[in-house]
């Protein structure tokens, strides 16, 4: 199996939708060579074009394009963490469903342009602020996650930020994996929104 090129095209699919792609991928390309393995099925059209598909929640069990549309619909039990200097969001999925979870903010400042002394009074402050903060989104997130039985972990919002929430003991056995969640505002609304993101398939595309 080849690996897709740096330039490739990416889009992502719901779950729900990837047969039909797959069934328009075919139709446009022709009769479609297939190879699939536990972390990437590879399409060969007889027109030469191409196409990637990253498998949601590897390893794939099974040899077969089918296998892994079975596989992407599948529901699954997920933790979510998302953490900012700001605030965090924890919550737990079966499936698109959110069945618990726990949404807390903290002040914390921002920049400065002072310069001696001043800044590094002020730097102290902020930093002390966002340890008190990441410690408060450790204690929602062990409330929500620390006892969950989950098949999959995923995070997102500022990697720093979770870093240092996971630092907690009470987490320290989660191991984030999947894609990496973009949100600048861990709110309630954007966490309910997080499965678009992490059952999303993603493929690369050539031409």
């Amino acid at each position: 199996m080849t690996s897709p090129p740096a330039d490739a095209r990416r889009v992502t699919v719901a779950p729900e939708r990837l047969e039909r792609w797959l069934t328009g991928f075919r139709e446009r390309h022709g009769e479609t060579e297939e190879t699939v393995g536990p972390d990437r099925v590879e399409l060969v059209g007889a027109d030469g074009d191409r196409a990637w598909l990253d498998v949601p929640f590897p390893p794939l069990v099974g040899d077969t394009v089918g296998d892994l549309v079975a596989h992407a619909t599948r529901s699954r039990r997920v933790g979510v963490l998302l953490v900012r200097r700001g605030g965090y969001a924890a919550g737990v999925f079966d499936g698109t469903a959110l069945i618990s979870s726990k949404v807390g903010s903290s002040y914390v400042q921002g920049g400065t342009k002072a310069g001696g002394w001043s800044q590094q009074r002020y730097a102290r402050r902020r930093a002390n602020q966002a340890e008190a903060a990441f410690a408060t989104a450790a204690d929602g997130a062990a409330g929500v996650l620390a006892g969950a039985a989950l098949e999959a972990v995923v995070a997102g919002g500022d990697r720093e930020a979770v870093r240092a929430v996971l630092a907690d003991r009470r987490l320290a056995h989660l191991d984030p994996t999947g894609p990496w969640l973009e949100v600048k505002d861990p709110r309630r609304r954007v966490l309910e929104a997080t499965p678009e993101q992490f059952r999303a398939v993603r493929i690369s595309l050539v031409p």
